[in-house]
């Protein structure tokens, strides 16, 4: 393998782009550029890694082909726009922001439809009423035909959307839509509600990496870098660090090795003191037992990383990668 950058494709407008920038950022993976019409840029911590800043739909595209190894997007699209996403690409971290689900929605008028059972009935019905096919609006073609199969549904038409898809019932265009909502608020205001059993994917903004690029030595240390950092940030935020001194007696290491056991926290003794990783949600119980055992001077504080020697989600992805 030669010596190339790792290329990261990112959203270059939008609310997820902005969370993007700021997600990098908090990992310690600052990125500069992508102001105005700038298409490039850098990870400013990371110099064997080029930044390219792409419309949302592009991404999945320049995964798929290699033109990019990395990308961060919606997974909605990277399974929409890519034909066979396991065989091309992995999605290496769902990265807790972006969220929206991806929901079949019929009128709210239609008071006997309440899942998917009820829409094929009304598919049937509506064909032999009008001698034309139910219309289903969206911009998610392949999920749409997708999920719609998997219920047994084949008589219908899909409308491909190119703009506002929930306004598509009121303005005649279709009879019921696919499309993707956070709150669901914009459906209700259009009058549509979201079948029981409507659910087609819960998204959210996904780490891609793809497994059709060229991987050089070091774009590979790069990815090693990004991974380590994003896990490293990711695994601190579940944990806080509680520092405390003791009398180090024989009751104190059976508390610690207790706390070890029972409830995963990590310990370093230090003299007459000492520190531990605590998991967030134990807070109070490892705090109770400190004192309980003569701990004094308790104190809690947040992690910025935690940095282990391993990375599974680094050591799957080569795994895969060997195996192509």
């Amino acid at each position: 393998m030669t010596s190339e950058p790792l290329i990261i494709g990112l959203q270059s407008k939008g609310r997820l782009a902005e969370q993007t920038h700021d997600y990098l950022a908090a990992c310690g993976l600052a990125i500069t550029g992508g102001q105005g019409r700038e298409y490039t840029g850098r990870m400013a911590a990371l110099d064997g890694v080029e930044v390219v800043f792409l419309q949302s739909g592009e991404i999945p595209a320049q995964l798929e082909s290699g033109g990019l190894h990395l990308g961060i997007t919606g997974e909605d699209l990277l399974r929409e726009k890519t034909q066979d996403l396991e065989s091309c690409m992995a999605l290496l971290k769902p990265l807790g922001f972006g969220r929206a689900d991806l929901v079949v929605a019929a009128p709210r008028s239609w008071i006997d439809v309440r899942d998917m059972n009820d829409l094929n009935e009304v598919c049937t019905d509506f064909h032999h009423r009008h001698g034309r096919r139910l219309r289903v609006a969206t911009k998610y073609l392949s999920l749409t035909r997708q999920f719609f199969a998997r219920h047994g549904i084949s008589d219908y038409r899909i409308v491909e959307s190119l703009g506002a898809t929930e306004g598509a019932p009121n303005s005649g265009a279709a009879e019921a839509i696919v499309d993707i909502t956070s709150t669901g608020s914009t459906l209700s205001a259009n009058h549509l509600k979201v079948l029981e059993d409507g659910l087609i994917l819960r998204s959210q903004a996904c780490l891609a990496a793809s497994l059709t690029a060229r991987w050089s030595k070091d774009a590979l240390s790069s990815l090693r870098h990004i991974l380590d950092m994003i896990e490293g940030r990711s695994r601190a935020k579940e944990f806080k660090l509680v520092q405390f001194a003791s009398s180090g007696d024989k009751s104190m290491a059976r508390t610690l090795t207790a706390l070890e056991k029972e409830l995963g926290c990590a310990v370093q003794l230090d003299g007459a003191g000492g520190a531990l990783h605590c998991p967030a949600g134990s807070l109070y119980p490892v705090m109770t037992r400190l004192r309980d055992a003569g701990c004094r001077h308790v104190s809690v504080a947040p992690l910025e990383y935690i940095f282990e020697p391993q990375n599974l989600m680094y050591d799957d992805f080569t795994a895969r990668l060997n195996r192509n």
